[in-house]
């Protein structure tokens, strides 16, 4: 699957780079478009490679995890304040709702956690479908520990194909052939980072509706000893 998507940017890469040789990029703006387009794919082609070098890591159990004491407010307001300028950009509404205390505290990789949440918010911008996108991020108080839902108003994924979406290169019927674009690994990477956090992940779909992927992360409690 990864040399199946790899090729498709390189031939792409070829097509233009021949298209200027040729002389078909005859204008400034055909110019500008190719070298667009040649630049674009270039990138395409650097995430693949570093989602299949970053699954392979995790894969070996040889992640590097930086934990530390995260307050989970702060955390998730940054984080919304980051991928909201982007969905905002592309028409999509954010909806963002924390019910977990102020003071709750996690133990969490900071970079990881966040690609976590972006993998998913990413999942449900790819297959968006045509309606007005919305994405909804709510946060929920539980004793031992605090779950996150990433909920959005998309294609949605077919009750047959639900377990399956966490396997590494897996992709639904529906976008297999598509022009999405994607290693297949977002979801399987999120879910390896998440379960090395000590969590699970699982979603909740309806076809034509929309999907939830929720998580769930325990709190830090700190150890009392008696004298």
């Amino acid at each position: 699957n990864i040399s199946h998507d790899l090729k498709t940017p390189i031939t792409a890469i070829k097509g233009y780079v021949e298209g200027i040789r040729d002389g078909v990029a005859d204008t400034p703006e055909k110019m500008d478009k190719y070298i667009r387009t040649i630049y674009n794919k270039a990138t395409d082609m650097d995430r693949l490679i570093d989602e299949l070098f970053l699954y392979s890591k995790l894969d070996s159990n040889s992640m590097n995890y930086s934990f530390a004491k995260l307050n989970l407010k702060d955390y998730f307001e940054d984080s919304v304040d980051e991928i909201s300028l982007d969905l905002e950009s592309r028409g999509i509404s954010l909806e963002y709702r924390n019910y977990v205390p102020e003071d709750t505290i996690i133990i969490a990789d900071p970079e990881q956690l966040k690609r976590v949440i972006n993998n998913i918010v990413g999942n449900s911008v790819k297959y968006m479908g045509s309606r007005p996108g919305r994405i909804r991020i709510f946060i929920k108080n539980e004793p031992e520990f605090v779950q996150v839902d990433i909920s959005d108003n998309g294609t949605g994924i077919a009750k047959k194909e639900l377990p399956h979406i966490f396997e590494r290169c897996y992709r639904t019927d529906a976008s297999r052939n598509s022009s999405k674009g994607g290693s297949g690994l977002g979801l399987s990477i999120a879910k390896k980072i998440i379960e090395e956090h000590g969590g699970k992940i699982w979603a909740n779909s309806v076809e034509n509706e929309g999907t939830t992927l929720s998580f769930v992360l325990r709190k830090y409690k700190e150890c009392v000893t008696y004298e």
